[in-house]
């Protein structure tokens, strides 16, 4: 306990010197506006508030975009044709992936950094990247691969098609769809891969015909998607883990929902479901409180008649929630960045306490990206600690 105590007084010093502090995300909602054009869409989040997805230009045109609070919306380019889109960000906002067409017209995966821009992947599009984006998943010919450092792999040697969607922390999980077929006909199920080349059907909800996997927690202990009804067309937001199997999430009033995105500690998962009116809301989901509605959570947020209609991934540390809705000041489909825990705040009661404190104190050095590992950097240190102490008693 001396030691803590001794550790704890170091960093409180080094806290009043130290010049890394940076400002908490201060605007609850933010429409993220265009690249001049007249729609937007976001896919993707970082645990620092960066944002990637597909916005129309002043031609158009699909364009990739990366947002950032500091510069706003940035086109990220082709690969020499006319449209692109970004669907995937590693966890510090780095590594953007996604697809783009190329001078001759096919379509490309891409992965862009800073310093190196777009680069083709291959034939396909990309639609996850690992937390330090070395590894990008997505599909190539109708079949789900893997990249990392230059090589594409494909992760069945044969299949009638597949999809990857979603990639663990590490990269080492991907998670997706496979269609095959017996004699009951073709059958599409969610998937789960590992590194080593094992494929796990993950099945799809009693009285449901199919299944989509999207998501993935950061140890990949958790899956999300959504499971189809071919009869009655309905589809189900699900969230599986190895324990408890697949659970359905349930809907708003109406008949369809699909969760699309899961936190790192697989805790909150968000989507869209359709509503008693059959409207399509953005939606946040926990075990203690169910699916909510985001339109009635943070009402007070949206004015003029706006909606948030998909919520479509959230931050690891799940304290950004990105998708599309519908922003009756500029009467146009926009991306919107959604931003509610505050930071520092371990346990997300919306108090930066002592609790948060020891929180990190308990699990210091340890590896893995969890809670506590709040600058998401893959192991918790003094940096954590020193966020949680800049942002001390805050909200309390």
């Amino acid at each position: 306990m001396q030691m803590v105590h001794s550790r704890f007084n170091a960093l409180l010093s080094a806290c009043v010197l130290s010049l890394i502090a940076t400002a908490s995300w201060s605007q609850p909602l933010t429409w993220l506006g265009t690249l001049g054009g007249g729609e937007s869409r976001a896919y993707g989040v970082s645990d620092n508030g960066v944002v990637v997805g597909m916005a129309r230009n002043a031609a158009g045109q699909w364009r990739a975009f990366r947002w950032t609070a500091a510069g706003g919306m940035q086109d990220l380019g082709t690969l020499g044709g006319s449209e692109s889109a970004a669907y995937g960000v590693s966890a510090d906002g780095a590594v953007v992936v996604g697809w783009a067409v190329n001078a001759a017209g096919q379509w490309r995966a891409f992965r862009w950094t800073a310093s190196d821009g777009m680069r083709d992947l291959g034939a396909g599009g990309a639609y996850g990247v690992s937390a330090d984006g070395s590894v990008v998943v997505g599909t190539s010919y109708r079949r789900a691969f893997r990249w990392q450092n230059g090589v594409m792999q494909y992760l069945l040697d044969f299949d009638l098609g597949s999809e990857a969607w979603g990639v663990s922390a590490d990269g080492s999980v991907v998670v997706g769809v496979v269609v095959y077929y017996d004699y009951a006909g073709y059958h599409y199920r969610a998937c789960r891969w590992t590194a080593a080349g094992w494929i796990q059907n993950l099945g799809t909800l009693p009285g449901y015909h199919a299944s989509w996997a999207y998501g993935v927690s950061a140890d990949s202990a958790v899956v999300v998607g959504a499971a189809l009804n071919s009869t009655s067309l309905h589809r189900r937001a699900f969230r599986r883990t190895a324990s408890g199997g697949m659970q359905d999430l349930g809907t708003l009033g109406g008949n369809r929902s699909e969760a699309w995105g899961v936190s790192a500690d697989g805790a909150v998962v968000v989507g869209w479901a359709y509503n008693a009116a059959g409207q399509s809301r953005a939606f946040r989901w926990t075990a203690s409180g169910g699916m909510e509605d985001l339109n009635t959570t943070y009402a007070s947020l949206l004015t003029n008649g706006s909606e948030l209609r998909e919520a479509r991934a959230i931050s690891p540390n799940g304290r950004y929630i990105v998708g599309a809705g519908y922003n009756a000041a500029t009467n146009r489909n926009e991306a919107f960045l959604l931003g509610f825990p505050r930071r520092g705040d371990v346990d997300r009661n919306g108090c930066v306490d002592d609790a948060d404190l020891l929180a990190v104190l308990f699990a210091f050095g340890e590896r893995g990206y969890r809670n506590e590992d709040l600058n998401w950097d893959g192991i918790i240190d003094d940096a954590d600690l020193l966020i949680v102490l800049f942002n001390f008693g805050s909200g309390c």
